[in-house]
């Protein structure tokens, strides 16, 4: 009986792909590289375009500017390069560290200091600016 109870349950589904950050859509021209789709990647993680090219900037030791939905970084940098760094973005400014779900957001603690605060845990963490 017991065995035909467990044959009516449903089936666990486990998906590890609940979040994943669309790739970059880069390409170089002259000495300038171009995020053709930035401002969708900083929708998709909730967070404000300027945070998000603070750390690149700082990252890829790089200049840039948000010019409509695009960013434009002063320097050739591959496809590669910019996606790794929006990802390491991710995992410091967007996943929660105890739980390690995306749905998070930054709270300004004071001037110039961060928290993580998780919408599904309510673990809050403090982040570097």
């Amino acid at each position: 009986m017991l065995d035909e109870l467990y044959a009516k349950l449903p089936k666990k589904q486990v998906r590890s792909d609940r979040f994943e950050i669309p790739l970059a859509d880069v390409f170089i021209t002259g000495s300038k590289t171009l995020v053709k789709n930035f401002d969708a990647i900083c929708a998709y993680i909730r967070r404000q375009p300027a945070q998000v090219l603070k750390y690149l900037s700082r990252e890829l030791a790089a200049p840039g500017v948000i010019e409509g939905q695009r960013l434009i970084l002063q320097g050739k940098f591959s496809p590669r390069a910019v996606n790794e760094r929006i990802a390491s973005y991710a995992k410091l400014f967007v996943f929660c560290r105890e739980c390690g779900k995306p749905d998070t957001n930054l709270v300004l603690l004071e001037r110039n200091v961060y928290a993580l605060q998780c919408e599904a845990c309510g673990a809050k963490s403090p982040v570097r600016g």
